[in-house]
């Protein structure tokens, strides 16, 4: 008996606790009501110095989400993103190679042909076997009484003037002019003989002194009557 007293008197106050549970859960909607009433009533008296704040709160909040974020990558840092897709520059144009400039040539002259001085300017010694020209080839041999090839350069006695046969005016000219081409094949080939220049090489030949110890050949040809000096008068031979 004494422990079912003693049980029941342990259950009084935990009813007490659960009455102040239930009153104080059926106070707190009130207390929230009567807050939402004052609100009402404080708003309304000062609703317009409420209005404009709450204008610009809403015109922020329309802005932010009105305005396009950029789409960042997950896996791309927002630094590198600018760094992918970097702005293609304009290549520079490119200079047009011109062709070089053409360097003017100067044109070529003809070169005139000038006959080359054959006789030397020192003394030359003759010493080869000479014979008459004939058709072939004049090498070493005698044309007429003051004309004579020696190696194939043709060569005129320079300090006599004496007929030629193909050009005789008479028969007397005609005579002396053999006579004169004989005596000078007798002379060259009489020894060796000396040559000097007397003057630039014509195309007529060369003109030479030809002389054997000192004498000349042309002076010799003159004192034996088959050669006048240069420049006389030829008539006589047909006198």
């Amino acid at each position: 008996m004494a422990k079912t007293a003693t049980r029941g008197r342990r259950k009084a106050p935990a009813r007490g606790k659960s009455k102040a549970r239930s009153s104080g859960g059926g106070l707190l909607p009130w207390a929230v009501i009567g807050i939402a009433a004052i609100g009402g009533i404080v708003a309304h008296d000062h609703w317009k110095s409420i209005q404009p704040m709450l204008a610009r709160q809403s015109a922020s909040i329309t802005r932010e989400t009105a305005e396009p974020r950029p789409a960042v990558g997950k896996d791309v840092p927002p630094k590198q993103v600018a760094l992918a897709t970097p702005t293609p520059k304009a290549a520079p144009p490119q200079s047009q190679l011109l062709p070089p400039a053409t360097i003017p040539t100067p044109a070529i002259q003809p070169v005139k042909a000038v006959p080359s001085p054959l006789t030397p300017a020192i003394p030359e010694t003759g010493t080869v076997a000479f014979g008459y020209c004939g058709q072939g080839a004049h090498i070493n041999c005698v044309g007429d009484g003051g004309i004579f090839w020696y190696k194939g350069e043709k060569i005129v006695i320079a300090d006599m003037a004496s007929p030629v046969v193909d050009q005789a005016r008479c028969d007397g000219e005609r005579r002396v002019a053999f006579a004169a081409k004989s005596r000078l094949l007798a002379l060259l080939n009489a020894g060796p003989f000396t040559m000097n220049a007397a003057g630039k090489a014509e195309p007529s030949g060369v003109p030479r002194v030809v002389s054997r110890d000192g004498r000349s050949f042309g002076a010799q040809l003159i004192n034996e009557g088959l050669a006048r000096k240069p420049g006389a008068a030829g008539s006589a031979w047909c006198a």
